[in-house]
């Protein structure tokens, strides 16, 4: 990110790739959450203040009507509460802690969903939690990876295929599904990956068949509307899991075992579906930083070299003091010499300064092809710094150099 002489670039050139792109991220998402923070309270702030003048008044009609205290009304709103924390509702709704109350409530734990309606009250079952979401989150994480990893595979097999079918159509390959020789497209297919905007699209699509199936069934069944049902789903399907709605909490249903079996494929399914389109969003949002930071680099080093040149456009080196440049076969550093005054400076050079320049050149390609037939470890972290994110953990590690965007060859 540095270029030589520069001031804004040196200083610039000391901070790394991979923390530039990581501050400029966590700018990103700070900004992001501030721009989200101000719509929503534009947008919730009005309604929560006339709810609360309604249960004011609503309050004080009653503590009239019944000729209450308003302290002693608060003491009896709170033990609802404390009741409400323990399952207790107004309505009749299922056990929260026979087996599968605590069924579903685990789901909710090891998918990190976390609605929020059902929690431990004891002590005992606190610190169970705390040692059951360790393991059971990491290893619902760990299905999620493997999941995504399998549908990649699934989703770059079919792209490939429907490549090759484009190709066999136009006649570039042969049916019998034989390459060619000396076909540039056929040449390409070879290490031809999809495009993470296609993956995207179509987990996008899959994503919005999921949810409208689920909303379909929930909109009868649990009485919401079509609307609210995309909602929770949403919701459920990303592991926000506010609580504000909960699916299956009814005392009974029409079909009850039959919805209740739809309730876990739907979340399941939707969990994977929406964890999956995350992690490629990520990869587009990666590709996005990556292309900030280029443009920024890149007037960064424009900059500097106008700077540079208004610098030592007029200066004129003395014949007789004349620098050697140092090579340097292990760091790649050369040291500035008079040929670069005089290359700036519009004079011509002479036939031994431009064989010592093209000298530089020579012994780094010789290194680097060098350490490329020996296979080096440092060509490897060269090459995966210049896709930046690269290598990874997690989600990241597995898509990379599974979809085009993602390959260190770009």
């Amino acid at each position: 990110m540095a270029c030589r002489g520069g001031g804004c670039c040196s200083s610039a050139g000391r901070l790394n790739a991979d923390n530039a792109r990581f501050l400029l991220l966590a700018v990103l998402i700070v900004l992001y959450m501030l721009c989200g923070a101000a719509v929503f309270s534009a947008i919730e702030l009005p309604t929560e203040r006339e709810a609360k003048e309604r249960w004011e008044e609503r309050l004080e009609n009653f503590t009239r009507r019944h000729n209450l205290s308003r302290a002693e009304l608060r003491h009896f709103l709170r033990e609802y509460e404390e009741a409400s924390v323990a399952g207790i509702r107004v309505d009749d709704i299922r056990p929260r802690w026979d087996f599968t109350g605590a069924f579903y409530f685990v789901g909710t734990v090891v998918s990190t969903i976390g609605f929020g309606m059902t929690t431990p009250a004891t002590v005992g079952g606190k610190i169970f939690l705390i040692f059951y979401g360790l393991i059971g989150c990491a290893g619902t994480i760990l299905f999620f990876n493997l999941f995504l990893e399998r549908l990649i595979t699934v989703i770059a097999y079919v792209m490939k295929s429907c490549h090759e079918r484009q190709l066999r159509r136009k006649g570039v390959l042969p049916h019998s599904g034989r390459r060619g020789s000396g076909t540039s497209e056929v040449d390409s297919l070879v290490g031809w990956k999809p495009s993470v905007y296609y993956v995207m699209l179509i987990l996008c699509v899959a994503s919005l068949i999921i949810s409208c199936c689920a909303s379909a069934m929930y909109t009868p069944i649990e009485g919401w509307s079509y609307f609210d049902s995309l909602y929770f789903c949403f919701v459920a399907f990303s592991t926000i899991g506010f609580g504000d709605l909960v699916s299956s909490q009814n005392i009974k249903y029409e079909s009850q075992g039959l919805y209740r079996f739809g309730n876990f494929v739907f979340i399941l399914m939707g969990v994977c579906c929406i964890y999956s389109l995350f992690n490629v969003i990520s990869i587009v949002i990666k590709q996005s930083i990556n292309w900030i930071l280029k443009k920024l680099d890149c007037r960064c080093c424009h900059r500097c070299q106008r700077k540079l040149f208004r610098s030592r456009r007029n200066v004129v080196m003395p014949g007789n003091v004349r620098s050697r440049r140092n090579i340097s076969i292990e760091t790649d550093v050369v040291n500035e010499s008079d040929t670069d005054g005089r290359r700036l400076s519009g004079e011509m050079i002479s036939m031994k300064d431009f064989l010592a320049s093209n000298k530089v050149s020579l012994a780094i390609m010789q290194k680097q092809l060098s350490e490329t037939a020996n296979g080096y470890p440092r060509q490897m972290s060269c090459n995966s710094k210049q896709n930046g994110f690269s290598g990874g953990v997690g989600a990241l590690a597995i898509m990379n150099n599974r979809l085009a965007e993602t390959s260190v060859d770009r």
